[in-house]
C-alpha cells in the first residue's frame, strides 16, 4: 500500500511545480512584452507634421512629393503636410506647436527656437526697369529712365507677391544703397497680376524675389519687355555690405542670359541679394528624427528632382555655430558625418535592459528559493535522518529492521531527487546525500555480515 502522506506530499509538490511554471511563464511574457514594446517604440516610423503653403505652390508640391516618396521608400520618418495660406500662417502654426516643421523664408519673423533642416532654394532679388518701346520705324533703342538704384527716388516700384517680407527687403536694400525708402513708392501685385503690372504706366521699375529660374520671374520680365520695352537690370552694388550687416541675407550673382538668351537677359552678371527658403524645426525636436529626415531628403534629392525639377535646388544648411540661422543638431550631425550609430544611440538602453533582465533573474532565483523553502527544510530533515540511520544500522538486531531502514533510505533518496527537480537543492546537496547513502550501504552490508555470522554460529554452539 502506498503511504497517504507520501501521496499528499507529491500532490503538493506537483502544485508547487505548476505554480512555479506559471510564474516563469508570466515573467517570460512580461520580459517579451517589455522588449517588444521597446523595439516597437524605437523602430516605429516617426511622423512629423509640416506646415506649407499656399495650396498649389511649388513649396506645397515639393513637400507633398517628399511625403509620398518617404512613405513609398519605407523611411523611418514620414511627413504629414498641413496646407496653409502662406509662410506667415505656417510660422504661426509652428510657433503654436501645431506643426513640427514649417517651410519659411529666412528673413521672416521666425521664433527664437527655430533651426534649419534644409535649404529648399535660394530666393534672389531681381530689380529691373523698362527701357521703353522704340518709336514706329525707328531702329534706335530707347534709353531707360532708370539706370541704377540711385535713380529710384521719386519713382514707383512694382513688387511681385503679397508678402510684406518683399517690401521689407526692398526698403532694406534702398536704405543700404543710400536712398531714403520713404521717397520710393511701393505697390504690390499678386502673381496672377503680372500682365496688369506690366501694362501699368505708373510703375517705373519692377522687383521679383524667387529662385533664379523661377517661372514667375521669367514671365514677369518677358511681360514687361513686351509691354514696356527691354529690361534694364539694376545691380545691388551694396550686396556684400547688406550680407555682412544682416547674415540672414547673402550676396549672390545673377548669371548672364539666365532669363533669356535671345536677346540676352541680362547681358552680363549682376550683383544681388539672396535669402534662403528653408525647412525649419524647433530646437527641441529629436536629433534622431531630424537626422533621419535630412538623410532621407538628401538621399532622395535626385529622385525628387526627376519628378519635380525645383527639388534640384535643395541644399544643405550652414552647420557653423555662428550661422544666422543655425542648423538643427540632428541635421548638422548627418551633414558633418557625426551621426551616431544604432549602438551608440541606444547603448544606455541596451545596458539598462541587460541590468533589468539580470535583476529579474536575481529576483526570480530568490523567489524560487523562497518558494521552495519548505521543501529544502524537509530535505535537511531527511539528510539528518539519513545520518541517524547510519548509527541505527549498527544497532539493528534483525534483517527486517535493516530492510525497513533500507526502505526509509530509498524514500529519502527519492525525495532528494524531487527536491533537485524542483530546484530546492543543488548538485552539491546531491553529492552530500550520495556520500551519506554510500556510508549507509556500507553500514548495512557490514551489519548483514554480522547478523549472518551470528545466525550461522548458533547451531554449532548447541551441537557442542
Amino acid at each position: 500500500m502506498s503511504d497517504p502522506n507520501d501521496n499528499n506530499a507529491r500532490s503538493r509538490r506537483r502544485r508547487k511545480q505548476k505554480g512555479y511554471a506559471l510564474l516563469i511563464l508570466a515573467a517570460g511574457m512580461l520580459a517579451f512584452c517589455v522588449v517588444a514594446g521597446t523595439l516597437y517604440y524605437v523602430l516605429r516610423p516617426t511622423t512629423l507634421r509640416i506646415a506649407v503653403g499656399p495650396a498649389g505652390s511649388e513649396d506645397q508640391k515639393l513637400v507633398q512629393l517628399m511625403a509620398q516618396t518617404f512613405a513609398r521608400e519605407g523611411g523611418s520618418v514620414r511627413l504629414a503636410p498641413i496646407t496653409t495660406e502662406g509662410a506667415a500662417e505656417s510660422i504661426a502654426l509652428f510657433t503654436a506647436g501645431k506643426a513640427d516643421l514649417a517651410v519659411a523664408r529666412g528673413d521672416l519673423n521666425l521664433p527664437a527656437n527655430a533651426e534649419s533642416v534644409a535649404i529648399l532654394r535660394k530666393n534672389v532679388v531681381v530689380l529691373w526697369a523698362p527701357s521703353g518701346l522704340p518709336a514706329k520705324g525707328s531702329k534706335k533703342h530707347p534709353t531707360p529712365k532708370i539706370k541704377s538704384l540711385d535713380e529710384l527716388a521719386g519713382h514707383r516700384v512694382g513688387v511681385i507677391g503679397r508678402t510684406q517680407a518683399n517690401v521689407a527687403l526692398l526698403r532694406n536694400v534702398l536704405k543700404e544703397s543710400g536712398i531714403n525708402p520713404d521717397k520710393v513708392t511701393i505697390s504690390q501685385f499678386a502673381t496672377n497680376q503680372i500682365n496688369e503690372m506690366a501694362r501699368d504706366q505708373s510703375v517705373d521699375a519692377f522687383m521679383a524675389v524667387g529662385p533664379l529660374k523661377s517661372k514667375i520671374t521669367v514671365d514677369a520680365i518677358a511681360a514687361t519687355a513686351t509691354a514696356r520695352g527691354e529690361p534694364k537690370f539694376l545691380p545691388i552694388e551694396v550686396a556684400d555690405a547688406i550680407a555682412k550687416k544682416n547674415p540672414i541675407y547673402e550676396s549672390e550673382e545673377i548669371p548672364a542670359s539666365i532669363f533669356g538668351s535671345s536677346p540676352q537677359r541680362p547681358e552680363d552678371k549682376i550683383d544681388t541679394v539672396a535669402v534662403n527658403h528653408l525647412i525649419i524645426a524647433p530646437k527641441s525636436l529629436s536629433d534622431t528624427a531630424v537626422a533621419a529626415l535630412a538623410r532621407q531628403l538628401f538621399t532622395n534629392r535626385q529622385q525628387l528632382a526627376r519628378e519635380l525639377p525645383t527639388a534640384s535646388q535643395i541644399e544643405k544648411p550652414d552647420t557653423d555655430k555662428d550661422a544666422a540661422l543655425p542648423a538643427h543638431a540632428g541635421a548638422a550631425a548627418y551633414i558633418d558625418g557625426n551621426e551616431r550609430t544604432f549602438l551608440e544611440k541606444y547603448t544606455d538602453y541596451i545596458w539598462g535592459a541587460i541590468l533589468l533582465v539580470s535583476g529579474l533573474g536575481s529576483v526570480g532565483a530568490w523567489f524560487r528559493h523562497y518558494w521552495n523553502r519548505d521543501e529544502r527544510e524537509v530535505y535537511v530533515g531527511h539528510r539528518d535522518e539519513l545520518l541517524d540511520l547510519i548509527s541505527r544500522v549498527r544497532q539493528a538486531e534483525t534483517p527486517d529492521e535493516l530492510a525497513e531502514m533500507q526502505n526509509a533510505a530509498d524514500g529519502i533518496l527519492r525525495h532528494a531527487f524531487d527536491c533537485y527537480d524542483d530546484g530546492a537543492v543543488e548538485d552539491g546537496d546531491l553529492s552530500v546525500i550520495g556520500l551519506a547513502l554510500e556510508q549507509f550501504h556500507h553500514a548495512v552490508a557490514d551489519r548483514r555480515v554480522v547478523l549472518g555470522a551470528g545466525v550461522a554460529g548458533t547451531p554449532r554452539m548447541r551441537a557442542s
